[in-house]
Order: C-alpha cells, then structure tokens, then sequence
C-alpha cells in the first residue's frame, strides 16, 4: 500500500474515530445530549436502524433498556430525542406544556398535504394553532353540539347493525375492521359536512384518506433532505394524490357552502344538518392568524384531518375490544349483563345510557392500556433551547415521546400482558387519568397542550358501538379460524389479520 494511501486510512480511521465518540456524546459531551447509540459519519443511527430490518418500536425497545428513560437518536440531519418514563412525560407535557408543545419541520410530502402546516395536529405552537384548536373545539365538542348531533350517531349505527347482519346472511362471519370504519367514518363526514351521502362516496374518501396517512409516514429524505431529488417519483406521486383528495372533497365543501350562503335553501336533499351545525360551516367565516380566510384546500385539510385521526383510532379500538370479547366469553357475558341491566333485553341503547356502564368504560380503558392506538405519539418539539432530565433539548430537536411502554411496565400495572377489565373497576386502574393532568399510567389521546382535542367524541363512539353490538349479538371464534393477536404497524396498530366473528342474535343465544 502506498503512503498517501496510508496516510487517508489512518485519517479516515481517526475521523470516524471522532464521529462515533461525537454521535454517542452523553452528558459529559459538548452539547450535554441524552445519551444513545453511537452512529456513524453524516447519517448517524439511520442506517443501523434500517439494516436491523425490524419495526422501529423494537429497536425503541431495546435501546430503552440499554440507555435508559431518555436517549438521543441521531437519524441523518435529525436529531431525535427519545422519552419513556412516566416522569419525564409528566414533566415535560404536563409541568412544562407550553415549552414542549410545538411541532418539528415537517417532511415536503407532509407539507402538500397540510397545506404549509394549516392543520390542528401539525401546526407549531402559536397563534395559527390556538385559532384551529379553539374553534374546533367551539364547533365540534361542546357539551351543546354533541347533543345536537346525536341523531348523526343514531342514523351511521342503525345502519351498521342492518350492514353487519347482512354481511353474516351471506358470508357466515363478519369482518369487524372495515365495518367499524365505514360506519366511523361516516359519522364524522356528516359531522364536518352536514350532508348525509351514499355508502360508496363514503368508502372512496376513506381509502383516498388511508392513503394520504401511509405516504405521509417518514421516509429516508425526512432524515437527509440532500436525498430529496431522488426521490422525485413520490413527490410526484404524493401531489397526484393531493388532488384526488380535493377533488373528492371540494364538492362536499361546495355543496355546503351554497347551502350556508342560502340560508339552507340551497345545497340538495344530502345536506341533513341545519346551517351552523356542521364543522365546515365555522370555517367559512374563520380568520387565521396570518392567513386570513382559509381557502378551499385549506378546509379539505382540516376536514381530513377531523375524519382520518377519528375513524382510525376509534375502528381500531373497537375491534381489539371485540377480538377479547371473542376471546373471553366471560368478559362479553359480563358486559351484556351490564347492558341488560341498564336498558334490558330489548330497549335501545342511548349516548346517556352508555355513561352509566362502568364495565363497559373498563372493558374501553383496559383495550386501549393493552393496545395503545400507536407506540408512539405525534413529535413534538421545544419552542426554546431546554433541559429534560439534566440534559440538553435543542429547539429543533423531535422530541419522541415513546407511550407502549407506559403500560407495559410491571411497575405500574399488575400482570400488564394480562387483559383485565377488572383492573378499572376495583384494581390498579381505578384512579387513572387519562389526560395525565394527576399522573401518567396511560396516554392513548396523547397529554398537555396537545391532546387529541376529540378524545371525548372518540370514546363515545366506541362505547356506542360496543355497546349496541353486543348488546344485539354473541360474538363468537370463526370456526377452525380462531382470532390471532399479531399486530402490524400502519398509522394505528392494527390485527395483522383482520378479525372476523360469528354473530348470533341475543334472542336466541340466551
């Protein structure tokens, strides 16, 4: 080997030398980061993490147990800050919320989408996000407006329970995931548009809105931006998408704003809601700061963003409830005698009743501890420079704040791995917050500032539904086809294989 060569080996070989020590600096380093795996020239973890072929929430795993309750990640140009003790959570979201409540730089792909960040979910801390947050909450979940929606619930559910019979007519089982969906996600249509519309419009917003949610997962140029014009083709494909999305919406959108401007005189026999009572009614008027009025594209965010997060995170919970349900026949006894007991065999099922049903709420809560919509909740960002448990937060750090293990931890929870409704009702769950203002054991809505501002909403609807299904029918294992538990990682966790249950009316089954 010649010198020169020589020479650039032993330089290259002291300069990864000085990058492994830089990426793993822990307290002791220069900018006093968590400690974390030491990574290599220019991408740091990134690669590591891809080689290991495995879902991102295993490595989480294992490297919690090596480094501790806080670490630091370096993935490419990102500077990932990973947070999983119960303490550090309440610290951070709870005893300082305004100083961790923004969002990090969002992704090219995730910025068609968001119009610029005009969303609740991805908008940075600040005046934008308070005007979105504050009227949403204003228009959607108020005490006054849920009732005054409640016929909106009444009309989705009587039609899943006439969809899901006829489905068990003609193939012998019912498949709960896509049902649950549908009938969630028209739910929330009607609610933000005021329109009743027919089932296929319905399915064809909902896979146009699934698909928006998978390409705006993170992806290698989210970690080094210099790989952006490689990536040409899913840009390219991520704007065709954006205007199938507006293309589906803005009529809705049309529709209701002739209807609103004719004082209801206008708009066709789908519009069901009087003027100002559907979401897109309050944005019509709404002026943002720093926008103004919102445009078109503008509202087809924010009515997509109401629908997605809703449906997902609500079918999703309902079916693993059921996939216990069917599991444990001695949960689901129990519960339909709760039922009964309330309204009796043949009464119906009200949005009052179900808030007198404390199994139900238990067998609710138990379902989202054991499996918690997503490992993770949306990152956050600190709005300044800050210290988290003695180390340094940069500003423009993603602070990754990892909630599954909240409750897997055999410190909090009795048998964790066990599903056990009881626990809410006389046992380790009782006192448990889920808003995380008292402490953190579970935060399956997030905590703080932002919260899923909907969480309340969402779990009406799971409890209706629940409610209304097992109340009308036994659940039962396919049979030879018993109901597997492996999970797979989209934007919620969802069942590997989607569950699919006999159904046998009450009246017969008892």
């Amino acid at each position: 080997m010649e010198l020169p060569d020589l020479i650039l080996l032993a330089l290259a070989f002291l300069f990864l030398r000085w990058w492994r020590r830089r990426c793993s600096s822990t307290g002791a380093g220069p900018k006093n980061l968590p400690p974390g795996p030491p990574g290599w020239p220019v991408v740091g973890n990134l690669f590591q993490v891809i080689l290991q072929r495995r879902h991102f929430i295993y490595i989480i795993r294992d490297l919690r147990k090596k480094y501790g309750p806080i670490f630091t990640m370096q993935m490419g140009q990102r500077t990932l800050i990973i947070v999983t003790s119960a303490d550090l959570i309440h610290e951070a979201l709870i005893q300082r919320g305004p100083l961790f409540a923004s969002r990090p730089e969002d992704s090219p792909i995730r910025l068609i989408f968001s119009m610029g960040k005009c969303a609740i979910n991805s908008a940075e801390y600040g005046p934008l996000w308070r005007s979105l947050r504050r009227n949403f909450v204003t228009e959607m979940i108020t005490p006054l407006r849920i009732k005054q929606c409640s016929w909106i619930r009444k009309w989705a559910m009587e039609a899943h329970m006439r969809r899901i019979q006829q489905e068990a007519r003609e193939n012998g089982f019912v498949e709960v995931m896509s049902n649950c969906r549908l009938t969630i996600c028209s739910i929330l249509i009607c609610l933000c548009f005021g329109a009743k519309i027919e089932e296929e419009r319905i399915k064809s917003i909902e896979s146009i809105l699934k698909d928006v949610m998978l390409i705006t997962l993170p992806k290698l140029p989210d970690f080094l931006p210099v790989l952006t014009p490689l990536f040409r083709r899913q840009l390219k494909e991520a704007r065709l998408l954006r205007k199938k999305q507006v293309e589906l919406l803005a009529p809705l959108i049309r529709s209701r704003k002739a209807f609103v401007d004719s004082e209801g005189k206008l708009g066709g026999a789908e519009m069901a809601s009087p003027v100002g009572a559907a979401y897109v009614d309050s944005l019509f008027r709404l002026e943002v700061p720093g926008r103004g009025r919102l445009g078109e594209e503008e509202l087809v965010t924010l009515v997509s963003e109401v629908i997605s997060a809703g449906t997902d995170t609500s079918a999703t919970a309902v079916e693993w409830a059921l996939f216990h349900l069917v599991v444990d026949q001695e949960i689901q006894e129990r519960l339909y005698r709760e039922i009964v007991q309330c309204v009796g065999k043949d009464g119906k099922i009200t949005e009052s009743d179900v808030e007198k049903m404390p199994y139900l709420s238990a067998v609710v809560k138990e379902t989202f501890r054991r499996h918690p919509p997503s490992h993770f909740v949306l990152s956050h960002a600190a709005t300044a420079e800050t210290e988290l448990g003695g180390y340094t937060i940069p500003k423009d750090a993603s602070v990754e704040f990892y909630t599954a293990w909240l409750t897997e931890d055999p410190n909090m929870w009795e048998n964790p791995n066990e599903f056990r409704p009881e626990r809410f009702v006389s046992g380790d769950g009782v006192d448990v917050d889920v808003t995380g203002t008292k402490g953190v054991k579970m935060m399956p809505f997030g905590i703080g500032r932002r919260i899923c501002p909907a969480w309340t909403l969402g779990i009406l609807h799971i409890n209706l539904l629940l409610a209304k299904m097992v109340h009308a029918f036994q659940w039962l294992p396919l049979p030879n086809a018993p109901p597997n538990p492996s999970e797979k990682f989209a934007f919620t966790v969802v069942m590997k294989n989607p569950l699919q249950a006999v159904i046998v009316p009450r009246s017969i089954s008892v």
